[in-house]
């Protein structure tokens, strides 16, 4: 997470919640022109339920008592978040995804792909008390950075969370959006659209249908 500290990161993540629940959202403009990514992309991240603004909170909290595991690598920090919420009885899971994709160059190469992030089920009783899947990126900011980005893309990324907590529908919109940004800044700057750099890539980090669920047990 770069050069920020511990306790800036857990005054990033309050500060967000307290936005989130003061803050009303733009839902309507008075101009008829066309919002701006920027402010679409707030409106998606701000947006958060009930569930997700608990478990970032938890996150919080947690980063607290990592003490020298805030220098370990981002694989050890899954592991560890999830048995801390699981401790705190939900449930909680390290999610491993694998996938292949294809590019032509002119000729058809496939290359696989392999990613970790942090799954919970939560029960909406808003909704008839079904389970809804939470998905946890401890470091969600970094899989989106760009060499040489236009100053419009930076600002979309400024927005982004390092810690991401959403649900599957809340992510793909985040996807497709910074995703199609991503595409108009590299092409501006004059460089190659790489095939990690496209949605469909980027979905299959987090949304492949390949997705193992490993369970994690807090000690006795």
């Amino acid at each position: 997470m770069g050069s920020v500290t511990e306790e800036e990161l857990v005054q990033m993540v309050r500060d967000f919640i307290e936005f989130s629940e003061s803050v009303p959202l733009p839902n309507s403009l008075s101009s008829p022109k066309p919002q701006s990514k920027s402010l679409t992309l707030q409106e998606i991240i701000w947006k958060a339920t009930d569930h997700e603004n608990e478990i970032l909170e938890k996150i919080s909290n947690y980063l607290r008592d990592m003490g020298s595991m805030m220098d370990q690598p981002k694989k050890m920090k899954n592991k560890w978040v999830v048995m801390k919420l699981k401790m705190d009885g939900y449930e909680a899971s390290l999610c491993k995804t694998s996938w292949v994709s294809s590019i032509k160059l002119p000729k058809v190469h496939h290359f696989t792909g392999d990613y970790e992030y942090v799954d919970v089920m939560v029960r909406d009783d808003k909704n008839g008390g079904m389970l809804t899947r939470l998905i946890v990126d401890m470091d969600f900011k970094s899989e989106f950075e760009l060499a040489r980005p236009t100053q419009s893309y930076k600002e979309l990324q400024d927005i982004l969370p390092n810690i991401f907590v959403g649900t599957e529908k809340k992510l793909d919109e985040v996807i497709s959006l910074v995703c199609s940004a991503a595409k108009k800044s590299l092409k501006k700057m004059g460089l190659h659209v790489p095939p990690w750099r496209k949605a469909t890539y980027m979905q299959s980090k987090w949304l492949s249908k390949d997705c193992k669920k490993i369970s994690i047990s807090p000690p006795t």
